[in-house]
């Protein structure tokens, strides 16, 4: 009975972080959530259920709160190649959850300390899941779902894992408040942090922080979904871009498409130069076009600069490209399994600075754009590189229209907004097939568009050099716990599972004084 009724907390527990993520976007959802899994991990003192889990069975609640969250969050993934990746990459991220829950267990068996080691822990957790192997998967950071929340104004500070961080913290103390007799502490903590996020505000998009800005256009010129052969929908995508982009009523300085705007290289193709060329001629500004090109090390997944007066310009190569998906690892191992691998493409990372200039020419110079295509929003290093490189504002070209009318589109806009926050810059997203927006660089999303449709967006955005805590110094502020949190987990399972699960309350408290002296 123990057993399942922390299983049923462990569970509810996903539900509720599930629900802190887009399109739902209950960021007190995610703080809930973190609850009822530390709350599932800790030792009980209600009669009926009295007592500490193993650290088998913590590893199990684990899993079970891991894998009911990838679940509801990543259905996605199966749109375009079936159920069996979509599940699999579900099981293999709650894989790590095993390490959380048995390191959690542990931790938890501390009473002083434990609730204030768990975050740390649960950060270093995350920090291996969202870098390793193939370099991680990092569009499940907890962080994510706190973008509509107080606490994302952290990551002006500590970019996402100081959010994550502060979402376990508040997590904790709530836990703390329903379950444990120091009910004061954890109002103090969730307290304490939600308080710290309202603060951190200040420190977003500051006035005085730009002085010029540049009118943009995000075109989304949509997909045809049915009827026509491969290289035939190319070629439509492409000419939908350009027809779009004839649809603007005024100039502006500068014009965005998405990834995969141009499938058919420019370079080698002269009906696709010809349309592009069209494109600038009725824009009459620089076009950022997302294709497909090719160079002596294979393929590259590529943003091209393409402008008015001197053509092909700046381009930015994507460094951070999706494993199984646009490159395929262990390709000969996995077709055993399934034939869909040989649908997964060969490209290349590239290794450029992620900036590209583009000419504006009421402004007299060029204006450097950070871009981060598409998977590489959801990596530090890819807005990182773009700031230290003078990004002025920043651009997320994406091709979702394989994902249909899934949540993978609004859960990366979400990522976009919180880069935002994280790099004080306006970010334009353009979609082939939506969601597009503009956000500002307090995260507010001033103009979106649906899914699937024709459309365009025009806005004055700020340009701005400004480099925050979290772009200077965001990589250590979240080394340091991460080294906090895997030391303390590691010294609380081998302290603790010296002591027999069948131990006597006496031999426990022996246990977990020597514990706590070891620690």
């Amino acid at each position: 009975m123990r057993l399942l009724l922390r299983l049923l907390i462990a569970a509810g527990g996903g539900l509720f972080v599930y629900a802190s993520y887009e399109p739902v976007g209950w960021f007190w959802a995610g703080i809930v959530g973190i609850a009822l899994f530390y709350i599932c991990l800790c030792p009980w003192s209600w009669r009926p259920v009295a007592g500490s889990p193993t650290i088998a069975q913590g590893m199990l609640l684990g899993f079970t709160h891991g894998l009911v969250q990838y679940l509801l969050m990543l259905p996605w993934i199966g749109e375009f190649v079936g159920n069996l990746p979509y599940l699999a990459l579900s099981v293999v991220l709650a894989l790590y959850a095993l390490a959380t829950g048995a390191g959690g267990t542990a931790i938890a068996r501390w009473r002083t300390w434990g609730p204030y080691l768990f975050p740390p822990f649960y950060l270093s957790v995350e920090y291996l899941r969202s870098h390793w192997p193939f370099g991680g998967f990092a569009w499940v950071r907890l962080a994510w779902g706190q973008i509509d929340g107080p606490l994302a104004n952290l990551a002006a500070i500590g970019g996402p894992a100081l959010v994550t961080l502060a979402t376990v913290f508040a997590g904790v103390g709530l836990a703390m408040v329903l379950v444990s007799r120091r009910r004061v502490a954890g109002a103090l903590t969730t307290g304490a942090v939600l308080l710290s996020g309202l603060v951190a505000s200040l420190y977003v998009d500051r006035p005085g922080t730009s002085s010029e800005s540049v009118e943009v256009a995000a075109i989304q010129g949509n997909v045809p979904r049915m009827g026509l052969d491969f290289n035939a929908q190319r070629r439509a995508v492409l000419a939908n871009h350009v027809r779009e982009t004839a649809t603007l009523d005024h100039p502006v300085d500068l014009v965005i498409w998405p990834e995969n705007s141009s499938d058919v290289n420019p370079f080698t193709d002269v009906e696709a130069s010809v349309l592009i060329n069209q494109a600038l001629e009725s824009a009459q500004a620089p076009i950022l076009v997302g294709t497909i090109t090719q160079d002596e090390i294979g393929p590259r997944n590529t943003m091209v600069v393409f402008d008015p007066e001197s053509g092909a310009g700046d381009f930015h190569n994507k460094k951070f490209l999706q494993p199984f998906g646009e490159y395929m690892p262990f390709r000969e191992f996995f077709r055993i399994f399934s034939s869909y691998v040989d649908q997964a493409g060969n490209f290349q990372p590239g290794d450029g600075t992620g900036v590209v200039g583009m000419n504006v020419a009421r402004l007299g110079r060029e204006v450097s754009v950070g871009i981060q295509t598409c998977y590489e929003v959801a990596f530090d290093a890819a807005g990182r590189s773009a700031i230290a490189n003078g990004a002025e504002f920043l651009a997320t070209p994406s091709n979702n229209a394989t994902f249909g009318f899934t949540d993978m589109t609004h859960q990366q806009v979400a990522m976009s907004r919180m880069r935002a926050i994280e790099f004080d810059r306006a970010v334009v997203v353009a979609a082939t097939s939506g969601v597009s927006a503009i956000i500002a660089p307090d995260g507010t999303v001033d103009q979106s568009t649906s899914i699937f449709e024709a459309a365009t967006l025009t806005q004055e955005i700020p340009l701005k050099q400004t480099v925050t805590l979290a772009a200077r110094s965001g990589f250590y502020v979240e080394l340091l716990p991460v080294i906090i949190g895997a030391v303390s987990g590691i010294i609380a399972l081998w302290a603790h599972t010296r002591v027999p699960a069948g131990a006597s309350p006496t031999q426990k408290r022996k246990g977990s004084g020597a514990s706590r002296r070891r620690a």
